[in-house]
């Protein structure tokens, strides 16, 4: 296993960037639950589905807009490294859902790990 691999905790993930380098142990079992990425993979938390249109129409709870967007919680070692990726943590993406893995913890369905070639755009600010 690399030795600099980006590491994902399960529990307390920030939306933004906070503090990424403090850990946090898992609530009652004083060990760190991780998912790390694997070959070319990333993990992406989702963005919330919309329940309210742009016009400002609220949709009934069983009806949502679906989303592909999400940000990047981990990245591979093998993708950090390639140059042709350009994905860092906490990137907010727009990503084909076709490849997604799930990955389920503590009710938190939000979390995909998928191939870095669905990673279909980055999205940036103009510095």
């Amino acid at each position: 296993m690399a030795e600099h691999a980006e590491t994902f905790e399960l529990t307390n993930m920030p939306e933004e960037p906070s503090n990424p380098s403090s850990p946090k142990r898992a609530a009652g079992t004083g060990k760190l639950e991780i998912v790390e990425p694997i070959g070319d993979r990333v993990l992406i938390r989702k963005d919330e589905d919309k329940k309210q249109t742009k016009a400002g129409i609220h949709l009934p709870d069983k009806i949502e807009i679906p989303t592909i967007t999400g940000r990047v919680v981990a990245i591979s070692a093998k993708v950090e490294r390639d140059e042709d990726y350009p994905i860092k943590r906490y990137d907010r993406v727009l990503f084909n859902p076709k490849h997604a893995i799930p990955v389920e913890f503590e009710g938190d369905n939000r979390l995909f790990v998928i191939p870095v070639e669905d990673v279909v755009a980055v999205f940036r600010k103009e510095a």
